[in-house]
């Protein structure tokens, strides 16, 4: 998969390591001279340029994108490079990043934005799952099909603790999708068991989010 992203800074730099790990190919692009580090991710490729401009997505062939991932600090270039994308070289799939929450509701279809990264959030959200037992925390936003990524850590008292996956009624609009326990990662199946300290993660709409965090709580 070919991954283009702009904003070679440190979240930039970061995600494509990691992708670059997992056998992906990524362009790093930066229109900074000093972000242009080649020697801190070698595997790269690299490109001094602004990614507001259509020149320079011309020179970074991102019509041969799979993602593009618009990584800046800058809420008003991530949109823009975002719309780009999508709107002119048909990327398919975009993620952004988030850098002030209160422009989150700007990251959407309208601006091409498939998966929307608010990093205050995500950050606050890991906090939150480090100490709350019970509490559905939203990790990512999915603009299509106003559908979120959720977390739940399964209390000892749960209604749904020692019952089996096939067994329980989810709330419509409504997918569990993993299962972390301990150390592995397992893929949900109707005879599985849910146990306490199970890290359940779920594709929700956000309609059910109440609902779905009301079935997994303690028992009333």
């Amino acid at each position: 998969m070919r991954v283009a992203i702009a904003g070679a800074g440190a979240v930039g730099r970061s995600i494509a390591g990691e992708l670059l790990e997992n056998g992906h190919e990524v362009l790093l692009v930066d229109k900074a001279p000093t972000a242009i580090s080649v020697e801190r991710v070698p595997q790269a490729e690299w490109l001094l340029a602004d990614a507001c401009e259509i020149t320079s997505l011309d020179e970074a062939a991102l019509q041969r994108c799979n993602v593009v991932i618009a990584a800046t600090g800058d809420d008003k270039v991530n949109l823009v490079v975002s719309l780009l994308a999508k709107t002119e070289y048909g990327v398919p799939r975009v993620v952004a990043r988030v850098n002030n929450p209160k422009n989150e509701w700007l990251f959407n279809e309208s601006w091409g934005v498939d998966v929307a990264v608010s990093t205050p959030r995500l950050m606050s959200a890991l906090v939150e799952e480090a100490v709350s037992v019970g509490d559905l925390v939203r990790l990512l936003r999915f603009s299509h099909g106003d559908a979120n990524l959720v977390e739940l850590t399964l209390p000892a008292d749960s209604s749904v603790a020692g019952t089996q996956i096939g067994d329980i009624t989810w709330p419509e609009d409504t997918s569990l999708v993993t299962i972390i326990r301990g150390n592995r990662v397992l893929t949900p199946h109707g005879e599985e068991t849910l146990e306490p300290g199970d890290e359940l993660l779920f594709v929700a709409a956000q309609a059910r989010e109440e609902q779905l965090e009301d079935l997994l709580q303690a028992r009333r």
